[in-house]
């Protein structure tokens, strides 16, 4: 290795932009190359690199054609096992952008290879690190309100936005909605619950959203609302609320964790976070508030609400022997098994066990 590390990107849509954003703010890390098919993606994103760089339509020419050390996979959720199948079991440090992948056999396929990889593999999740969800986890993680029993999650957002050759409106590349949106949330629940799932009930539908496109010929299959409730092995219940067609929410995101204790909320992005101990019948409230803030610099490298800065952080510190891979593909691989089971209760209208799926 370098004195700097050397990184490829593989995938230099939206998602590989914000992190070459962040990248650029990161002094030990050199990007070398580019991997796109798609040359006016690659056009877009050189522009936003300080130095002119190597760029290859694919990763088998990428090994032919430059050294590096690490690479940033963001291209297509589809393309996840193809991509990383020549990168794996090298000394290559990986971060996979989720969904690890879009179906089961190639999401195990993948946890099993990272086994014996000789690099860091790090699963993308980065609602684990915006500050005001970090704080909320710490916070929980303290005993602050006691045993946790109950956790639930609201998204209420903005539709899909649009892609590449519009892959994201159809569910055998996305491996649908539960798995393309949601499994930074069900990665959420296992984190924060500290135990697996049993079985997840999903009632979802595309109501709203995609109804008067068409591509090819073909409607849209993606779901656009739905709940989702998860029971865990150690008693606790969780709760996905999921709502693409609310733009105007003035929070994306809402977290509550009630325990035996007291209750705890964080909103994102106006950062604050709400404790409320139990109190008692009709005794007055004694509410605590208290903001977190996000750096500016890293808030303005993305649109995660700091969380790729911080993300990247960790994962270059692994690389360093600074710190854990804390994100692995055992991770990445539940979260798209939740993601799938909750597809299948929708479209099924059941209750699916995790075992059906082989945990």
């Amino acid at each position: 290795m370098t004195n700097k590390i050397r990184f490829a990107l593989i995938g230099t849509g939206m998602m590989g932009r914000e992190h070459i954003r962040n990248l650029n703010l990161m002094p030990e890390a050199q990007i070398v190359a580019l991997v796109d098919p798609v040359a006016d993606s690659i056009s877009q994103t050189q522009a936003i690199i300080p130095e002119k760089v190597a760029h290859f339509a694919d990763v088998p020419s990428l090994l032919n054609g430059q050294a590096f050390d690490a690479v940033i996979l963001s291209s297509p959720n589809f393309t996840h096992h193809d991509v990383l199948g020549p990168l794996m079991g090298t000394k290559t440090h990986i971060l996979c952008e989720k969904p690890l992948a879009t179906t089961l056999a190639d999401a195990k396929a993948l946890a099993e290879a990272a086994k014996t990889h000789k690099g860091v593999f790090w699963v993308g999740m980065e609602y684990r690190y915006m500050p005001p969800a970090a704080a909320f986890i710490e916070d929980i993680r303290s005993g602050k309100i006691g045993r946790l029993q109950m956790l639930a999650i609201r998204e209420h957002r903005f539709p899909f936005l649009v892609k590449v050759g519009d892959w994201n409106r159809f569910s055998v590349n996305t491996g649908g909605t539960m798995v393309e949106k949601c499994c930074h949330f069900f990665d959420l629940m296992r984190l924060i619950v500290g135990a697996e799932p049993v079985r997840v009930f999903c009632s979802g539908a595309m109501d709203v959203n995609h109804q008067d496109e068409r591509y090819g010929g073909a409607k849209p299959d993606i779901i656009d609302n739905s709940y989702t409730v998860v029971d865990f092995a150690n008693g606790v219940r969780a709760m996905l609320d999921l709502c693409m067609f609310a733009d105007g929410s003035d929070n994306q995101e809402e977290i509550a964790a009630t325990g035996d204790k007291a209750k705890l909320e964080v909103f994102i992005p106006s950062g604050d976070i709400v404790y409320s101990p139990r109190v008692g019948f009709r005794n007055p409230t004694k509410t605590e508030r208290r903001h977190v803030t996000v750096d500016e610099t890293a808030l303005n490298a993305g649109s995660h609400h700091g969380a790729t800065f911080y993300q990247q952080r960790k994962f270059l510190d692994a690389i360093q022997g600074l710190g854990p891979i804390e994100v692995t593909a055992d991770d990445g691989l539940r979260a798209v098994a939740m993601g799938l089971a909750a597809e299948i209760s929708a479209r099924e209208h059941r209750v699916v066990a995790m075992s059906e799926l082989g945990f």
